[in-house]
């Protein structure tokens, strides 16, 4: 079964850059908290086990101070260990390979996202597995995973009339691009390089959260 969050999965989802200074990428993510995100992923791609364990625990301190979640991507084991909001898994990410193993060990009250690209039919199979959003993208050509595959939004307005569960959109959103994701109707916009390559996070932040409450 699904975990039952008590926020709101929509809104801005802040994706956190590749960068192995920990207080540097404390102060982005602090920034974007500022600014009045309320879902962030810790995700490195490049950082040993250490490192990440030792960045995700301090951005969870700090996500905790703002009341705002914290989801490990790839990790569902360092979200438990943290006792982090949850997990975002992608398609090589699933402990066992099956999602069900991730949906139990992360339990009734930890989030779990899904990866699922531009395929209808593995979206399917995570919700009935449990999970409770699934990304679907890239929608745009993405700066930060340029050989992604693309998703167009007609894939994301077919997700989002299909599935019960929330559509987060991911890849090349921007602020100016974001409307036409909103009308598609996804409920988060899972963003990176837009947010935190902004000279001015917290504006930017606010900037993409006043999209929310336009529409």
């Amino acid at each position: 079964m699904p975990a039952t969050p008590d926020l709101p999965l929509c809104g801005l989802y802040a994706l956190t850059p590749d960068d192995n200074l920990t207080p540097r990428l404390a102060a982005l993510v602090e920034s974007a908290l500022k600014g009045g995100v309320k879902w962030v992923q810790y995700r490195n791609k490049i950082a040993p086990a250490p490192l990440r364990r030792a960045q995700a625990a301090e951005l969870l301190r700090l996500c905790r101070g703002y009341g705002a979640k914290l989801i490990i991507n790839d990790d569902v084991w360092l979200a438990i260990e943290l006792g982090a909001d949850g997990a975002h898994l992608g398609r090589d990410d699933i402990p066992g390979g099956s999602l069900q193993t991730a949906r139990d060990a992360l339990g009734a009250h930890r989030i779990l996202g899904i990866s699922c690209y531009d395929d209808l039919a593995r979206a399917e199979v995570a919700v009935e597995a449990g999970a409770d959003y699934i990304a679907i993208g890239s929608v745009f050509a993405s700066v930060s995973k340029p050989a992604a595959a693309r998703a167009s939004l007609e894939v994301l307005a077919a997700a989002k009339r299909r599935f019960a569960v929330p559509v987060c959109a991911i890849g090349g959103i921007t602020v100016d691009n974001a409307p036409q994701v909103l009308a598609a109707g996804a409920d988060m916009l899972a963003v990176l390089s837009d947010l935190f390559n902004a000279m001015d996070i917290k504006r930017q932040a606010e900037r993409f959260l006043a999209l929310f409450d336009a529409r």
